[in-house]
């Protein structure tokens, strides 16, 4: 198919993302011909290829879903957010509040977050990779020193808060024999130790102690940050938690 001068590509984009709409007029295939039914079939395509990059995308959501409700919200979504880029590993990330637009599936509302997470595991899964430091490095610091150093993070390294039991949905729906998720709030670091990123539920205002580092704040300017949300805030739990995923990869100590 050529797309003559006649057809913007906001009109081609419209009309291939919508099968309600006919084939552009312009349109020709290689033979100067018009291309209508040539373009409903590469239409049908476009569509069957970007419903199954959904499934993948969100393996979580289509079953908590079923497969019929995840095709036809993946065919809304492609018509209102079709690709930007080439690149499909990062396709769907307006999913998260196209979800939580949906009045059909307010009742359902920890959906979104469900989505942010695994949109988070592909972010981690394609991010650059990056040395981690030997924990030796941090016992060497004095206390002193340890409070006033910063640390950079691996660029896998996700955090994500949540009221829903976001990681025990996750892991219900996806590992056998995993227990059914309490009602409770989660809040979710991804590290990416080895090949595959890992999501593991942080302790109270884990997730305040490690954005703080992300933001610049040394050690113990995050440590204040976080006691301020829950005075029972493990540091070195959390702490823990960075150097078994590999996360650290640099420190910047000033004491």
């Amino acid at each position: 198919m050529s797309i003559t001068a006649t057809v913007s590509q906001a009109e081609f984009t419209r009309a291939m993302m919508d099968a309600g709409q006919p084939a552009p007029e312009g349109l020709q295939d290689q033979n100067a011909q018009p291309a209508g039914r040539r373009f409903s079939v590469y239409r049908n395509n476009v569509a069957v290829s970007l419903t199954e990059a959904m499934h993948s995308a969100f393996p979580v959501i289509a079953k908590l879903l079923g497969k019929q409700n995840m095709d036809g919200l993946a065919g809304i979504y492609l018509r209102q957010h079709p690709p930007s880029s080439p690149l499909m590993m990062f396709y769907g990330e307006h999913f998260p509040k196209f979800l939580e637009g949906m009045e059909q599936l307010k009742h359902l509302g920890y959906l979104g977050d469900t989505a942010r997470l695994e949109l988070a595991l592909r972010r981690a899964y394609h991010a650059a990779d990056a040395t981690p430091i030997a924990p030796e490095a941090l016992g060497a610091l004095t206390p002193d020193a340890l409070m006033n150093t910063r640390l950079a993070l691996a660029p896998a390294v996700e955090v994500l808060r949540s009221p829903w039991p976001i990681h025990g949905l996750w892991r219900y729906n996806t590992e056998d024999g995993a227990p059914k998720p309490e009602p409770q709030a989660q809040d979710v670091l991804i590290t990416r130790p080895e090949f595959d990123p890992i999501p593991q539920v942080l302790p109270p205002a884990g997730a305040v102690w490690i954005r703080a580092l992300m933001g610049g704040a040394t050690i113990g300017e995050a440590l204040e940050q976080a006691a301020a949300e829950d005075e029972s805030f493990d540091l070195g739990a959390t702490l823990a938690l960075l150097l078994q995923g590999g996360a650290i990869t640099a420190l910047d100590s000033k004491g």
